[in-house]
């Protein structure tokens, strides 16, 4: 629940949380945020936030967190643990509240309003925090409760939470001279306000691309179910007599699998690879090289040798080194194993008279070429069994069956968007345990991808119990008018995946709201899902025809197992490639004269990346290494080998083995951000992680 606060706004007194307001304006002129929500289970009222309502309430969130970090430095009495660490963490309760709530909305349901907002408030978030990391009072209090802290007899989850405060403020400068703050202050507004416009880029140039399709000749190939969902499009866009398709992956990568004109296959890649790189107003080129630059500029002020020893030095990998072992040791695996499938595949081409050398946009046609021929095993045949919400249902029965979690629909709730579905969750013995907000869809409103994030997070930090409430966005296949939502195999694995991370955020049980999150430990909870997605017990259980609601039959399901190899060598080399790419930009020791693609070029040519393969992400669209996911790419990576570890405990005891359940939701996701990574790893698993699961299960041994 939203916990009760005082504001001073306006020269009136407003009363947060479960008692209620006070103030004599009607409801409907007063801004939502400063006001008791008055909603099931105290959700966002989505219903009643406007755009102008955001501003105001950031400004005030700030305002409120100014006080009280002025109250924990004007303290007279001496620093402890209570009124300087959790102090601290307790603040800021009414802006986080608000940014939850924007943030979320400008990725998933954007405007010209909000994007105008995001781009003015964030460089002003970003000095905000400087505020108060640099602040010599506050963190002349944390450290000395930080020289103390042997002797006051802290619980581990105090301990965590102080040494991270702690060397949190040095890592963002609190120990450099005048001078130098200054400078670090100006590169963190300026790299806040370039990562808002490369997204907002990024969405404009993935917006704007249409291939419009007016001969039904150029079909030639494509399932039926791809046509309507095409011709729906058109519909939508306002074109008559015409079927069309975007670079949202749901509509582009069906055409890359299937349309036999391969004009048009070359001509909706190479739409997709040259976003934020045609020199046009949304070209992303001058803004990443200058984030890459400020981030070196930034790392050497800090004391760092670059970007990527700054930002893994908290991490579980720790070093670059480590990193790129591991990354080196998978590349050198999987290079031979992709230059065999385009070996494959070039056999099919001739063997049809092709007459050309297979390129980017024709490696899905002839994978799924491949894939027919070698396992009999078809994407068109496994889409009627994966029906979104049967999918969801399947997600749904393996939380039940490993951690007793049930789920129920709620009705008439505020939505951010009215595309979501909202579900209450219960624990096993039907008590509350949260709240989810499920969004499946692509829309020009959203931007890109799949992800889960929070718009409240479980905490105790005032001493009352906050529930979590999870928002979980994903942009998969749409319905058309004659079928529903038929997914592909790996967009079921997707729903899997970012229903991990709502896991990590549902069964968290930490005391303060401060947490520790680490791309290379943070993808542990949901890739280990992925798993239990195509486990056969499982399959049968969720994988209906959507028409009979006939269990998937046993020979679809071996040929997913025997299939489970296919394709492994294009699936690692994009991404390590992209990893590889992001280490090597944040490896820079001094700020250069950055053509970003001269520089991605030379070092993919470097090593090795063959021609027939476009890297996951390209520099000008690579927009995790704009935000949290800058020298962290590689976590996907690393955290593959803690999932197929994680995963291999269950299969030395069994599917839904409860006390392996039991500990990994007491070790991993009820603790996870509240102690070190390894720690949790080793309480779970009884030793250090082994890269062997993760060889054996990709084919790589």
């Amino acid at each position: 629940m939203i916990l009760k606060k005082i504001f001073i706004i306006a020269g009136f007194v407003l009363l947060l949380g479960c008692g209620g307001q006070s103030t004599d304006e009607p409801l409907a002129d007063v801004n939502p945020f400063f006001v008791a929500y008055d909603t099931p289970f105290n959700v966002p009222p989505f219903d009643r936030i406007d755009e102008t309502d955001f501003v105001p309430a950031f400004e005030e969130g700030m305002a409120h967190q100014n006080a009280e970090i002025s109250a924990i430095v004007e303290n007279p009495e001496a620093p402890t643990f209570d009124n300087t660490i959790a102090a601290l963490d307790r603040s800021g309760e009414l802006l986080g509240e608000v940014s939850r709530v924007f943030f979320a909305l400008s990725g998933s349901n954007t405007n010209e309003e909000i994007q105008a907002i995001q781009q003015e408030i964030s460089p002003r978030l970003a000095a905000h925090r400087d505020e108060i990391e640099l602040n010599p009072e506050l963190f002349a209090r944390v450290k000395a409760v930080y020289d103390e802290r042997e002797a006051l007899g802290l619980n581990p989850e105090q301990l965590f939470l102080l040494e991270h405060l702690y060397t949190r403020a040095v890592r963002n400068g609190a120990l450099l001279d005048e001078e130098d703050q200054t400078r670090l202050r100006e590169i963190n507004q300026r790299l806040s306000g370039l990562r808002v416009e490369f997204g907002r880029n990024l969405l404009a140039e993935t917006n704007g691309y249409k291939l419009v399709i007016e001969d039904e000749a150029d079909l030639s190939g494509l399932p039926a179910g791809v046509i309507e969902t095409a011709a729906g499009t058109a519909q939508r866009e306002g074109i008559e007599n015409a079927w069309v398709f975007t670079t949202h992956k749901p509509s582009m990568l069906p055409f890359l699998t299937y349309a036999e004109n391969r004009d048009l296959r070359e001509q909706l890649l190479t739409a997709y690879t040259v976003r934020g790189n045609q020199n046009n107003e949304y070209d992303n080129k001058a803004i990443i090289a200058e984030i890459i630059n400020l981030r070196v500029e930034k790392a050497r002020l800090l004391g760092y040798e670059t970007f990527a020893h700054y930002t893994l030095e908290p991490r579980m990998a720790g070093t670059p080194d480590k990193v790129r072992e591991l990354l080196d040791q998978l590349w050198e695996a999987s290079l031979p194993v992709a230059k065999r499938e385009v070996t494959q595949m070039q056999a099919i081409i001739d063997s049809e008279g092709g007459g050309f050398k297979l390129a980017p946009w024709d490696w899905w046609f002839y994978a799924e070429k491949l894939r027919k021929a070698t396992y009999d095993l078809d994407d068109n045949d496994l889409r009627p069994y994966f029906e979104i919400n049967n999918v969801r249902d399947g997600v749904f029965y393996v939380a039940n069956q490993l951690y007793g979690l049930t789920f129920e629909e709620l009705e008439d709730m505020p939505k951010p968007h009215p595309d979501a579905q909202v579900f209450e969750v219960f624990e096993a013995d039907g008590s509350h345990a949260a709240v989810i907000y499920m969004d499946y869809h692509p829309r020009e409103s959203k931007r890109g991808g799949a992800w889960c994030g929070r718009f409240r997070s479980q905490n105790r930090a005032n001493g009352t119990e906050v529930d979590p409430v999870i928002n979980l966005v994903c942009n998969f296949t749409t319905a058309t008018e004659d079928t529903p939502a038929l997914l592909s195999l790996d967009e079921a694995r997707t729903l899997f995946h970012e229903f991990g991370h709502a896991l990590d955020g549902m069964l968290s049980n930490v005391t303060y709201r401060t947490t520790v999150r680490s791309p290379d430990f943070g993808e542990l909870p949901s890739q280990i899902m992925e798993h239990w997605a195509v486990a056969p017990e499982v399959l049968k259980v969720y994988a209906r025809h959507y028409e009979t609601g006939e269990p998937i039959p046993d020979e679809l399901i071996a040929k997913i197992e025997n299939s489970s190899f296919f394709n492994q060598g294009f699936s690692q080399v994009e991404v390590l490639a992209a990893s590889l790419l992001d280490m090597e930009y944040h490896a820079l020791t001094a700020p250069t004269e950055l053509d970003v693609n001269v520089f991605e070029k030379t070092y993919f040519d470097e090593i090795g990346l063959i021609p027939e393969i476009v890297s996951r992400y390209r520099t000008t669209y690579f927009s995790h290494i704009t935000g949290g996911y800058a020298a962290g790419y590689y976590g996907y990576t690393w955290s593959g080998v803690l999932d197929h570890d994680a995963f291999a405990a269950f299969e030395e005891t069994s599917l839904f083995d409860q006390e392996t359940a039991n500990r990994f939701r007491t070790e991993i996701l009820e603790v996870s951000g509240s102690k070190d990574y390894m720690d949790m790893w080793i309480a779970f698993r009884g030793r250090e992680p082994e890269i062997g699961p993760l060889l054996r299960n990709l084919g790589l041994l």
